[in-house]
């Protein structure tokens, strides 16, 4: 499948680009500094140099053909501008629309509520915690949620991982919306894994299901 990921440098993004090209899909990456990438991975994947908030960067990021987008790019509370994930994701729902691209699957966050969560008491401090110490992060994936909610009419998918931490790729995880807590947790290499699963698979499209052993 042809693919373009936003997001490769990050620790989740590198499980992706890893995992899309074992899984020998074509991958295309928009990077902002390709020198942070490793050269051998870099050889193996169509870099493009840019920025994602440039509609223009996206735009050469995307070329006629691509099948799907994966959506990877974290936010850091004291660096990254306001909205960033909202932003870059309109611009990239922009050329889905545009280009007929079929599929974008994106990584939220577990503070941020749907109507089928089971809002018990844990589900209530990961919001609570979240928006005290995690403002800046959590207020760009609502804006994202809200955003990708109001194009329910494209195909849009995706996981909201709580803790998120270095670990093994295992293949078993829970995917639903079942009750979480902030002890909740999962690998950077199992989300990835979750995350392609749904390249092809349907059952999630308009979802974002929490994610967590």
């Amino acid at each position: 499948m042809k693919i373009t990921l936003f997001g490769a440098t990050g620790s989740l993004g590198g499980q992706l680009l890893q995992q899309s090209l074992q899984a020998g899909h074509e991958v295309t990456a928009l990077l902002r500094s390709p020198q942070k990438l490793p050269a051998p991975l870099r050889e193996r994947i169509q870099v493009i140099e840019g920025d994602a908030l440039l509609a223009a960067d996206v735009e050469r990021a995307l070329p006629e053909g691509t099948e799907a987008v994966l959506f990877a790019i974290g936010v850091d509370e004291k660096t990254s501008p306001p909205d960033l994930c909202t932003d870059v994701t309109r611009h990239i729902l922009e050329l889905m629309r545009r280009r007929d691209i079929p599929r974008l699957v994106w990584c939220g966050g577990g503070s941020n509520l749907r109507a089928r969560d089971q809002v018990t008491l844990g589900a209530r401090f990961v919001r609570w915690y979240a928006q005290l110490f995690l403002r800046h992060r959590h207020g760009d994936k609502e804006h994202q949620l809200e955003l990708l909610d109001a194009n329910a009419d494209l195909c849009w998918l995706g996981v909201r991982p709580l803790q998120m931490k270095e670990g093994p790729l295992t293949g078993t995880y829970r995917l639903g919306y079942d009750a979480f807590s902030g002890l909740s947790s999962i690998s950077f290499a199992d989300c990835a894994h979750a995350m392609l699963g749904m390249l092809r698979d349907d059952t999630w499209v308009g979802e974002a299901p929490i994610i967590q052993y």
